[in-house]
């Protein structure tokens, strides 16, 4: 019986035909009311929750500065993923309050992080964490699907470029996600690929874990043309966007000694907004099914403004506005501050701009607010992060240190250079009453 039964139904619908078999019983109501499934209708891919379709319009979640579920909500988002369970209970039990799925992480051991996928203790041992983190959450009503493992594939060689990982990574993927399979049929199953949708890496995958539900790409600048690569690809597999957000540091130019040139809050929410457009809405593939922005909180990595759809003090820049726009069809009703330009000794940052220690300099910052709000400045100086980060990992924020300021008014700053040779970003934060607008210029002191 129970092999006719294993061989005659899908691993959907199999579980409650094992326990009628056995017990004469079914699961209670509920548990099979949550189903959630993944559905073609008409050429287009979608989540389907208690048969009900799910677009997903979500963003990532940073625990310790993203924590405004009430705002995710009201900006329109009905979803938002996490990199790992260390915060399940709170995070599912205010996306119930709030009415928001979870696409739950699993965190899973790089090697770009020195995790060894050939030390079989170490696999084993990780592999039974997951199951027990499966175990107790996989019931939950919030939750939508599972994200096992984020950019597994990505390992960066000595000379900048993408290096190929140990193909026994994807062999313990394939552990867990047979497990979830077997355990939670109502939660589809993903792994997230760094540098978006690259064929030779999705294949490596996919021959080791054939059973993944969908695919989950992060993209930057390259969300523009990633309808484009997957076309090319010709993989008829649905995927999200599981991270997009402002370019990255990766993919901006440098000042000559090496610093990342980052974009204001202004431009990077122009730039998302083009991107939305041509990766998301016009997306004719059938295969892509949301995404979700990077990220909901504030994150440090290579600046303290790089990342984060908010300012380390909680105000909101103008990415979540052009979030707003997209996930509801309008802007809230005050926008943040534009910032046009800033220049230091009337040069951009793209000058590489050099300094003399104790020189005399002049900031300026050309700008303006939507609904006409007073605005307010505040300036800040730091010197460059001593070690960069890889793949996301902690990233120590260097320190502010004192402006020595000579004259100051509405978008200006007269100070002295440090005295101190080394390469330094000063930064400018543009406030209204309810949100900022930022931006920053490196400059190397010699």
């Amino acid at each position: 019986m129970l092999h006719f039964l294993l061989r005659s139904y899908s691993r959907w619908t199999i579980l409650p035909l094992i326990c009628v078999a056995l017990f004469g019983c079914e699961f209670p109501k509920g548990e099979i009311s949550r189903k959630v499934e993944i559905k073609q209708v008409d050429g287009q891919y979608d989540f389907y929750v208690n048969g009900q379709k799910f677009e997903i319009k979500g963003a990532g979640l940073d625990f310790n500065s993203g924590q405004d579920f009430q705002a995710l909500a009201t900006a329109g988002a009905n979803t938002f993923r996490t990199w790992s369970t260390d915060h399940a209970e709170m995070e599912l039990d205010s996306a119930s309050k709030y009415n928001l799925k979870i696409a739950m992480g699993l965190e899973m051991d790089k090697e770009l992080h020195g995790f060894d996928y050939e030390d079989t203790e170490a696999v084993q041992a990780q592999l039974e964490r997951l199951k027990q983190e499966v175990l107790k959450y996989k019931d939950h009503p919030a939750l939508l699907c599972w994200v096992v493992g984020n950019e597994l594939n990505l390992l960066i060689r000595e000379d900048g470029s993408l290096g190929v990982v140990n193909p026994k990574a994807y062999d313990a993927l394939n552990e867990i996600v047979q497990f979830i399979h077997e355990v939670d049929p109502h939660h589809p199953v993903t792994t997230t690929f760094a540098a978006g949708a690259r064929l030779d890496h999705i294949q490596v995958a996919l021959e080791r874990c054939p059973s993944l539900d969908f695919l989950s790409y992060q993209v930057y600048n390259e969300l523009a043309t990633l309808p484009q690569q997957e076309m090319a690809n010709g993989l008829d597999i649905p995927y999200v966007v599981s991270e997009f957000g402002p370019k990255g540091h990766w993919e901006m130019p440098a000042t000559a000694w090496g610093r990342e040139i980052e974009e204001n809050s202004t431009q990077k929410a122009d730039g998302l907004k083009a991107r939305i457009q041509q990766g998301l809405e016009s997306d004719t593939t059938g295969r892509n099914m949301g995404g979700f922005a990077f990220i909901w909180g504030q994150k440090q990595e290579r600046t303290p403004t790089w990342y984060g759809i908010f300012n380390k003090d909680g105000r909101p820049t103008a990415v979540l506005d052009e979030l707003t726009k997209y996930w509801t069809g309008s802007y809230p009703v005050n926008r943040a501050p534009v910032i046009q330009s800033m220049t230091l000794n009337v040069q951009e940052s793209s000058a590489s701009i050099s300094l003399t220690p104790r020189q005399v300099c002049a900031i300026r910052v050309k700008s303006f607010d939507y609904e006409k709000d007073k605005l307010t400045f505040q300036w800040r100086l730091m010197q460059e992060v001593e070690t960069r980060s890889l793949g996301g990992a902690h990233e120590k924020e260097p320190e502010y240190l004192e402006i020595e300021v000579l004259e100051e008014e509405n978008g200006f700053l007269k100070f002295r250079a440090p005295a101190t040779s080394g390469e330094y970003r000063l930064f400018c934060y543009l406030y209204d009453a309810e949100k900022v607008a930022n931006a920053n210029i490196p400059f190397l002191v010699e």
